[in-house]
């Protein structure tokens, strides 16, 4: 069975806890996606921004985008798989926490980002529903 190293794509981009807003918005763009991992300065996960944390927590509460830190609005739990982890264990994961990406790590280290497409791309057409029926209820 394909596990996350076969299903994840590499590299895991990221953005550091102290990148600013603006800076965090245009990474997104760049990679044309709504969420990011965020590490700290040792490389340890430390949460997850979206794009609607840029907005909800980051503009819509008056903060400076050019001086705010990612850390400031970030989701500060991380759900995360192992490398090791089975295709249907990472599709459980996402489904469960009704989430389109996870970080893939070994050990402590991120190694690359599981997404939904990633599942469309390597899973049969009938489990790819279920998760994503799943991650939209």
């Amino acid at each position: 069975m394909a596990t996350a190293r076969d299903l994840m794509t590499t590299p895991a981009e990221y953005l550091n806890d102290e990148d600013t807003l603006v800076v965090a918005a245009q990474a997104l763009r760049e990679a044309n996606v709504g969420s990011m991992p965020v590490r700290d300065a040792s490389g340890r996960l430390v949460g997850v921004v979206t794009d609607r944390d840029l907005v909800v927590r980051g503009l819509a509460e008056g903060k400076n985008p050019a001086t705010t830190a990612v850390s400031d609005v970030c989701t500060g739990s991380v759900v995360t798989v192992m490398v090791d982890d089975d295709a249907d264990t990472v599709a459980s994961v996402l489904g469960e926490n009704q989430i389109r990406r996870v970080p893939v790590v070994d050990g402590e280290e991120l190694v690359g980002i599981v997404s939904q497409a990633d599942i469309a791309r390597h899973l049969p057409e009938q489990q790819t529903g279920d998760v994503v029926q799943r991650i939209s209820q």
